[in-house]
């Protein structure tokens, strides 16, 4: 009872902020951007909220992806971390060494999640602080393009979930996160194509 208490709240921990980001980017995060704008100078623009709800987004999608890796490798020197017989169960899904790499390379899901992610939250803190800069209209483009292919992972590995018949939450956030950020550099990306509304103070 009080393992799976734990692991329902370190799942809320990555949860809970990334859904936050996700409302920032969304086009009603306006409200809790006004809410916030007094204590957060950036949350006075639009531009300033979808980057720190895709701050949010992608560190947590970092995190929870660190935490699947970690998962794994517990699992695979004999371990188990939240294994039980219920529907909700990382451990069949992550520990299952044919289902938790990818098959093209083998790279550990986890491990490609942490990639991806460090990297889009690189660039959006590129695009935070420079938001005029030589690379913008690239990493939005890149975001957008890195965020869409993610579909089709999460489509594939969704396909693994039905097929063992559980459901990784953590795996289930890390898709919420991409699924998040997609909509973030969507957002970014037709914000930016309008200059007067991209750099609005």
């Amino acid at each position: 009872m009080v393992p799976d208490l734990l692991d329902n709240l370190l799942v809320a921990a990555y949860l809970i902020p990334t859904l936050i980001g996700l409302v920032l980017v969304a086009p009603f995060g306006k409200t809790l951007g006004d809410k916030l704008a007094g204590r957060f100078e950036i949350m006075d623009t639009e531009r300033g909220r979808i980057t720190a709800g895709l701050q949010l987004i992608t560190f947590f999608g970092f995190a929870v992806s660190a935490q699947t890796f970690w998962i794994s490798s517990k699992i695979s020197e004999g371990g188990n971390f939240c294994s039980s017989s219920a529907v909700f169960n990382c451990d069949d899904l992550i520990g299952n060494a044919e289902l938790n790499v990818d098959p093209i390379f083998g790279l550990s899901w986890g491990m490609i999640g942490m990639v991806i992610f460090a990297f889009l939250l690189f660039m959006v803190l590129v695009l935070k602080n420079e938001p005029n800069g030589e690379y913008t209209e690239r990493f939005i483009n890149l975001g957008s393009l890195i965020t869409a292919s993610g579909i089709l992972v999460i489509l594939l590995l969704v396909s693994y979930e039905v097929q063992e018949g559980k459901i990784c939450l953590y795996c289930t956030t890390a898709h919420i996160a991409n699924i998040a950020a997609l909509i973030g550099f969507l957002r970014l990306r037709r914000l930016h194509d309008d200059k007067s509304a991209w750099n609005a103070k």
